[in-house]
């Protein structure tokens, strides 16, 4: 390869690190044709940009960036594939159904989510778990008109109540 062409590799993923605030490493090595479609389907369905490249290459495009993503370099051993997301948990869940059929590959390396680094396929749970920034907002909401609710609720209880008791009244005054 190039000189020119390992550049042009290295500022491109460096291009798409800004793009996307999250990505994770995953490791791809003796996966078949097939099961690398059916990834990289499930990658497009998903809204994740799925990228193979060499290890250093990726080593450079890190070390190239603004944030000091040194914690993940030791992971960069074998094949690895690049899933960048605007969602900090769509990879992870992705990779947690995939999990679930009983197949080794794709296997979590390492992620960069929510700014903050997390090394180790033992890590998958903790990054189902992170919520996105529209589950946080969707929940705040929830919380905030739940109060509303209830006194809304006790007041149109209260109402029939009170017209019950009204209604009542009036008929043992006849």
């Amino acid at each position: 390869m190039r000189k020119e062409d390992k550049g042009a590799i290295i500022a491109h993923l460096g291009e798409l690190m800004q793009q996307y605030p999250h990505f994770y490493l995953v490791d791809v090595e003796g996966m078949n044709a097939e099961v690398t479609s059916a990834l990289r389907r499930k990658c497009f369905q998903s809204n994740i940009k799925m990228v193979v490249v060499k290890n250093t290459l990726l080593h450079k495009a890190l070390e190239a960036a603004e944030v000091d993503f040194s914690a993940l370099y030791d992971v960069l051993k074998g094949s690895t594939a690049v899933l960048f997301t605007e969602v900090a948990n769509q990879p992870a869940k992705m990779l947690k159904e995939i999990k679930s059929k009983k197949v080794e590959k794709p296997a979590l390396k390492a992620a960069y989510a929510e700014e903050g680094m997390y090394v180790g396929a033992e890590q998958l749970d903790a990054l189902v778990g992170i919520k996105s920034k529209n589950e946080v907002i969707a929940e705040i909401v929830a919380l905030l008109q739940s109060p509303a609710k209830n006194v809304l609720s006790a007041l149109q209880s209260g109402q029939n109540t009170i017209h019950g008791v009204l209604k009542t009244l009036g008929e043992k005054a006849e």
